[in-house]
């Protein structure tokens, strides 16, 4: 009954949402989106089998693919840890008379039928109409799509713990590694290949209906179930305590920005916001993590295509301006009403959240200069992504301190609020991820690479040296929405 009763009320929240109608632009996008990679998936699931038996003629097709189970469910970690993490919007039931308890398991339940636990089986259904059936028939595809449900449910809740964790502390996301790390070992070592053949093993056992098979599946869902029962009880009840404020030991005051005036302050403020509050720190490193993952691929020049590095080397650069400045203002909205308080605030505040960002740049740099001394990438490549990143896209996606207006909180993430995108911050996102490498393209199409990067830094210096007078646009377009803005952050406190 309580299950039903929170789905109830979450469709109703959708809909009462004043964002409603404005995020149905955002959702024909997602919808367009997701069907592309359904049928992505669908292709390769048809192609695969003829791929392997060409490749693998003395086995069988679905040997093969339950031999990489492990690296499938190893990217969709990966790709669930990179999607936007989930909220349990567990605030509304703490002043019913509901048990915390029982609140909280029923979210956790909720997420056996989160659709991206299906999205899968767009790969999985169609090779096994093709290999499969041949043997055993169509209740041998049935059981192996159940199977591999059942595995992305446990991958789900083990993604969902990490990310739990990860929220708190960042440094709990080398566990994730470390186990990742345990398990390329078993496999690679010589004369091992466990991790393969236990793959192999249990993917056929689905199709053969094995209860070994299944219930090694529905054990580990359990299990994780409950480590994720505990922990997320164990935080919520913090949360609810704030028993963190008291285990603060030091407090850097940067007086190095002192220099630098109102500015300063706010790059002082900024700072503090990135390495004392729980959500924004968390973000803040795991973005960091993204982009030396980046810069190793390039340094070992893993894909050693030019495209490839070229998009690898302008992601390291851009991924964390693009994830951070997506919610700007969003942290703002807990103390927006202060920060209304004196004239120009708000534009000294945008400049000094572009100088940090323009300074962090330092980090990928410092990152691309390994495979520019290897020879993978040219200096030039590296220094026209900079100056690109630095001018044309941080200004892109600074428009978005116009429209967001919903509050995200600073330190909670088991009692706060699921936040969405409304039709123009959609726009600006797919335009900022897809609008730079569009233009790499376009120039290296009629001009060579060493004029393209020219061009890409002329673009990124103008950028930056008209970065006042385009800060004060967006400054002015702010303050003529001011007040709504701040009517949506109070109301998503």
């Amino acid at each position: 009954m309580l299950f039903l009763e929170i789905r109830r009320n979450r469709k109703l929240a959708a809909r009462r949402s004043p964002m409603f109608e404005k995020n149905r632009f955002a959702k024909v996008f997602m919808y367009c989106g997701i069907a592309f990679w359904a049928a992505y998936l669908l292709f390769i699931g048809v192609i695969l089998p003829f791929a392997f038996q060409e490749s693998f003629p003395g086995m069988e097709p679905y040997h093969i693919l339950n031999q990489g189970l492990v690296i499938i469910l190893a990217i969709d970690f990966l790709i669930r840890f990179m999607l936007p993490s989930s909220i349990q919007e567990i605030k509304p039931y703490l002043l019913l008379p509901v048990p915390k308890r029982k609140v909280i398991f029923t979210f956790l339940l909720d997420k056996l039928w989160h659709p991206f636990n299906f999205f899968w089986l767009f790969l999985f259904i169609p090779f096994a109409l093709i290999t499969i059936t041949r043997f055993y028939g169509i209740t041998g595809v049935i059981g192996y799509a159940v199977g591999i449900w059942l595995l992305m449910v446990m991958n789900g809740y083990w993604s969902t713990l990490i990310c739990t964790l990860k929220r708190e502390k960042f440094i709990y996301f080398l566990g994730s590694i470390l186990f990742y790390g345990i398990l390329a070992l078993l496999e690679f070592l010589p004369e091992t290949g466990w991790i393969s053949t236990l793959t192999m093993n249990w993917g056929e056992g689905f199709i053969l209906w094995n209860p070994l098979s299944f219930g090694g599946a529905i054990i580990l869902i359990c299990l994780l179930l409950f480590i994720n029962y505990i922990v997320q009880l164990h935080f919520l009840y913090k949360e609810l305590s704030h028993t963190e404020d008291t285990k603060i030991k030091h407090i850097s005051s940067y007086k190095f920005l002192d220099r630098y005036g109102n500015v300063g302050e706010y790059m002082r403020l900024e700072l503090k916001m990135f390495f004392r509050n729980k959500a924004p720190r968390s973000q803040f490193w795991g973005f960091i993590f993204i982009m030396c993952m980046f810069a190793i691929a390039l340094a070992s020049d893993v894909y050693g295509d030019s495209y490839m590095n070229n998009f690898i080397c302008l992601y390291c650069y851009c991924i964390l301006g693009l994830m951070t400045l997506n919610r700007i203002m969003t942290f703002e909205g807990n103390y927006i009403d202060g920060l209304m308080v004196r004239k120009e605030s708000l534009y000294n505040m945008l400049r000094a959240k572009y100088y940090l960002q323009c300074i962090f740049l330092v980090i990928p740099f410092l990152f691309s200069l390994i495979p520019v001394c290897m020879g993978t990438i040219p200096l030039l490549m590296s220094i026209a992504y900079l100056c690109f990143t630095m001018g044309t896209i941080f200004a892109m996606m600074m428009q978005m301190a116009v429209y967001n207006n919903k509050t995200a909180p600073l330190n909670t993430n088991t009692i706060g609020k699921q936040q969405g995108n409304n039709m123009y911050q959609s726009l600006i996102v797919i335009c900022a991820f897809s609008l730079p490498l569009l233009i790499n393209k376009a120039l290296t199409l009629f001009l060579d690479e060493t004029t393209a990067y020219i061009i890409l830094i002329i673009l990124g210096l103008s950028g930056f040296v008209t970065h006042r007078y385009w800060i004060h646009n967006i400054y002015v377009r702010l303050m003529k929405r001011k007040y709504q803005n701040m009517e949506g952050f109070r109301n998503t406190r």
